[in-house]
This record gives C-alpha cells, sequence and structure tokens, in this order.
C-alpha cells in the first residue's frame, strides 16, 4: 500500500489542510483482473470546528478492505470559511488525476462520502462540483473532478432554523449565516447534475435531527436523482461505523442494529459501478 500526505492550498486554507491517501499496490505484470480501483473520499464529521478521527480512518480501512483506494480529507475548519472547505476536495481529486495513471485510479469512479459535517461537505461537492466558482478557482474542467456517487451518513444538510445544526454553519460562515443559508442549504441546491446518493440517519438523533437526510432526499427525489435512504429507529448522533472499532472510552458510538449501514452502502457501490 502506498500512503502519502498531500498538503491542499486553495484561496482561504488552514496550513495543516491534506489529504491522507491510501492507495492499493497492484501488480505490473497484469495478473488481476482488476486495472484500475475506484477511490472513496471520506469526509470526517466534528461540526466544521474540527475533523474527527472516529469519522475518517476507520472508514478507510474498511473500503481498502473492500478494494477501494481511499482517502481522508483533512479540511480547514474555523475560522477558515465557504467555499474554502469544498475547493479542497475539488484540489484532491484533482491532484490524484494527475496520479491517475501511476496509481490505477479510476477517475470515473469517485465517490465522496462524509459524516454530519463532513456530510455536508459531501454533498455540497455533489452540489457545486460543476459551478463556476469551482471550476475557475481550481483551473480544471469539471469533467475532471465529477463524483460517480455521495454516501451521506447523518449528514448536516438544512440551515432551516427548525432543523439545522447551527453549530456547524456558525463555524462554517462566521457572521454570514443569515446571507449564505440558502446557498448552503443544500436540499435547495439539489439539480439534475447530483449524482446518486445513499443516505442513513436515526430517528433519535437529538444533535442532527433526521428531517435534515428526509429533505435532502425529498430534493433528490424531486431531480429524480438515484437515491437510498436508511433511517433506522434507534442510534445517537457521531456514530460512525457503529460497532466496537470506533467504540468510545466511555462505551459509547456502538448501536449494533446501525453497523449494517457500511454493509448496505457497500451493496449500493457495486450496484453503481456495475452501470
Amino acid at each position: 500500500m502506498i500512503y502519502k500526505e498531500i498538503p491542499l492550498q486553495v484561496p482561504g486554507s488552514a496550513d495543516y489542510a491534506r489529504l491522507q491517501i491510501y492507495i492499493q499496490d497492484m501488480p505490473h505484470d497484469e495478473s488481476l483482473k482488476i486495472k484500475k480501483r475506484p477511490v472513496v473520499f471520506i469526509c470526517p464529521g466534528g461540526a466544521y470546528e474540527c475533523t474527527s478521527y472516529r469519522e475518517g480512518e476507520p472508514l478507510a480501512m474498511h473500503y481498502l478492505s473492500k478494494g477501494y483506494h481511499a482517502g481522508v480529507l483533512r479540511y480547514s475548519t474555523a475560522p477558515h470559511r465557504f467555499p474554502t472547505q469544498v475547493l479542497e476536495l475539488g484540489q484532491a481529486i484533482k491532484v490524484l488525476s494527475e496520479y491517475a495513471r501511476e496509481w490505477y485510479i479510476d477517475m470515473t469512479g469517485i465517490v465522496v462520502q462524509g459524516s454530519s459535517a463532513g456530510g455536508h461537505l459531501a454533498a455540497s461537492y455533489g452540489a457545486f462540483w460543476n459551478r463556476k466558482f469551482m471550476t475557475d478557482t481550481l483551473g480544471i474542467s469539471a469533467d475532471r473532478i465529477r463524483p460517480a456517487g455521495v454516501i451521506l451518513s447523518y449528514p448536516v444538510i438544512t440551515a432551516d432554523n427548525r432543523y439545522a445544526h447551527m453549530g456547524s454553519f456558525e463555524n462554517l460562515l462566521g457572521d454570514k449565516v443569515s446571507e449564505y443559508a440558502d446557498q448552503v442549504s443544500l436540499e435547495k441546491q439539489v439539480d439534475g447534475t447530483m449524482p446518486p446518493c445513499f443516505l442513513w440517519h436515526t430517528a433519535e438523533d437529538e444533535t442532527v435531527p433526521v428531517e435534515n437526510s428526509i429533505l435532502m432526499a425529498m430534493a433528490l427525489r424531486k431531480e429524480g436523482i438515484p437515491l437510498e435512504l436508511h433511517i433506522f429507529p434507534e442510534g445517537e448522533h457521531g456514530l460512525s461505523l457503529a460497532n466496537s472499532v470506533v467504540e468510545r472510552e466511555d462505551g459509547s458510538g456502538v448501536q449494533a442494529e446501525c453497523a449494517q449501514w457500511v454493509q448496505l452502502a457497500d451493496a449500493w457501490l457495486e450496484r453503481l459501478f456495475e452501470k
């Protein structure tokens, strides 16, 4: 396996912004049926205040075990503001495109996964990947950074006061929350270019209400975007894999019935890449 940390710098980036990339070795004798591998880019949560370990490397290890390359985006957090984070994700994908031949990367198989505020970032990329502010800033054509799919784990989606996780938006926008509320309410940004989406949430989530995923699913449905949505009746916010690998010291962070989400997402990915 090749492991590298690639610095990411766009206007407004913190000096620590980077991509942690895990690339599976490939034999040069063409002995494997697999010739190129898709990449899952992982955006950990942390309310745009930090990036969680539990929602980063453990997920990367899972996707590696399933035959994908994986990357964890350590994006800029507060006081660094929107759209820095989504531009960093675009830059990460642009950088990998330059290594595509060397690292046997299938650039038509770019999937972005995000948890909580990282889900907001992943969904933002799904909505904004071809917007002019992205392509102009990155100096790249949209087709080279197009995502094939988005996986959203209990995502922050809406800035609607009834359901919003306002801490995330305050960290993302500072004192301009009201000014940019519609732009970062992603249920209002979905159009026909959004890639297929897999979403899961728990009905008991008291931090980011389940209505965030429901609103996103409704917006995707309206635009005819393929989607899969799972709502589990029990479970706290921030479950990550929801199994013992990510159990917190106090015993929280495990919810057995929710742990199946990743197998459901694996099956969704297999169907996505069959097409």
